[in-house]
Formats: C-alpha cells, structure tokens, sequence
C-alpha cells in the first residue's frame, strides 16, 4: 500500500525536513525489516537525504544549487521554471532507506529531505514500505 505525505512549501526553493512524518509511517506500518521507498511526483522537486543537524547546510545546498542553475539563464522553456526542472533532475525523484528493527537506518546526521524547487506549493510525497 502507497501512504503519502502532504508537503507545504513556504518559499520557491526550500528543503524541508519529512523525517518524522517517514519515521511515523514506519512504525504506523509495523514493518520491522525492509525498505522505505520514497518518490516525489513533481517534475519541479525532489528529494535527497542529508545532514539535518545543522540548518546551515541547507541554507549552502539551495545556494550552490542556485549558482550551478540560475533561475533566468536564457532557457526556452516558456513556463519560466526550467531551472526547477534541472535542479530536480539532478537532485531525483525518489530515494530508498533500509528499515532495521522497525527503524530507519539513517546515519547519524542524515534526515530527509523534500526539495522544493518551484514553489510556494502544497506537493506529496509517495512511500511505500515493504517487509523483506
């Protein structure tokens, strides 16, 4: 079964932490070994796992982000929003972690991260957790 996490987003671009909201669907599915599929049907976001502990690097993610792929840098697209398309591309739509003893396996630092890259919008996030 796919659950889905409804995602805000206050600015055009933003990352923005859903680990508790993926956490709580883990333990809510009982599912003690096994994976967590993540994937973020946008063409316009993303999602990526990442250092959570400290919000400067996220602050440094858009911002580097934002000089590799420059909102006006001539693009033809005539929605004016190819650099979202660029920046999700390259960021991707999806991710996977593995459920040990009814838990995420993320490293230490790690949270996860939906990358909102045209917004303000109200977007989701489809997980499925599978026992295995």
């Amino acid at each position: 079964m796919i659950k889905h996490i409804n995602v805000k987003s206050g600015a055009r671009v933003d990352l923005i932490d859903i680990t508790p909201e993926v956490e709580g669907l883990v333990k809510e599915s009982g599912v003690q070994e096994g994976v967590c599929h993540l994937y973020v049907p946008h063409t316009t976001a993303g999602i990526t796992i990442n250092e959570g502990a400290d919000p400067s690097v996220r602050r440094d993610i858009i911002h580097s982000l934002q000089g590799l792929v420059p909102r006006d840098a001539g693009y033809t697209h005539l929605e004016g929003n190819s650099d979202a398309h660029i920046k999700s591309s390259l960021l991707g739509a999806s991710a996977l972690v593995m459920i040990e003893q009814g838990r995420l396996q993320l490293g230490t630092w790690q949270s996860i991260f939906f990358c909102e890259f045209d917004g303000p919008r109200h977007r989701r996030v489809a997980v499925k957790i599978v026992a295995g």
